[in-house]
């Protein structure tokens, strides 16, 4: 078998895996914050900041909810990152947000975070702020031993088919997973360009 259909065939079978019922919860999650007049920010460190700056776009203009990552603002992240340290980057762009109970926190993450490793330490300490006033907490990661898996209100485990390829997995599914939210008929309140178009 070509490592081509090697990758595909675990995409299928990470497909066949998902837990629909984990998808669901976080689409109720993501509506309630909606009801409320709550705000959702997305955070994601490398491949998942990429992701989660696409993902704020089909937030704010598909589903209707507003949405913001703090990896879009490049100058802020570096000014915290050289000023306080890369531990404190997200909890600190959130405190100065207001962060409150009712807005929700969404991570994009392979492991979710680890303190004790010091893997992404700056989604633990933000997702504790969240936890300390109450917002929820999403994640879609590819790891259910990580922080986020641990802490959030709905989360969405990315199956490993493959321990060498649970990164690329990982962060495509995470797009997967997103799109999946903003289409579903409970979140949409926007038509899409090319679906609108005849």
């Amino acid at each position: 078998m070509s490592y081509t259909a090697q990758h595909l065939q675990e995409t299928i079978d990470i497909v066949s895996k998902l837990n629909p019922a984990d998808c669901e919860k976080c689409v109720a999650e993501l509506r309630g914050a909606r009801e409320r007049g709550g705000r959702l920010f997305i955070l994601g460190v490398g491949g998942s900041a990429a992701n989660a700056s696409h993902a704020v776009n089909d937030f704010r203009k598909i589903a209707g909810i507003e949405t913001y990552a703090p990896t879009d603002n490049v100058s802020e992240l570096t000014a915290r990152t050289n000023d306080e340290g890369w531990a404190t980057v997200f909890v600190e762009w959130l405190r100065t947000s207001r962060l409150n109970a009712k807005d929700c926190v969404m991570v994009f993450s392979v492991g979710g975070g680890n303190m004790e490793k010091n893997v992404s330490p700056n989604l633990v300490t933000a997702l504790q702020l969240a936890k300390q006033v109450g917002a929820r907490i999403i994640g879609i990661v590819g790891k259910d031993g990580g922080y986020t898996a641990k802490v959030a209100d709905a989360c969405v485990i990315v199956p490993t088919v493959n321990p060498a390829n649970i990164t690329p997995h990982s962060e495509a599914f995470q797009a997967v997973v997103w799109h999946l939210f903003v289409s579903h008929p409970d979140l949409k309140v926007n038509q899409t360009k090319w679906e609108s178009t005849r």
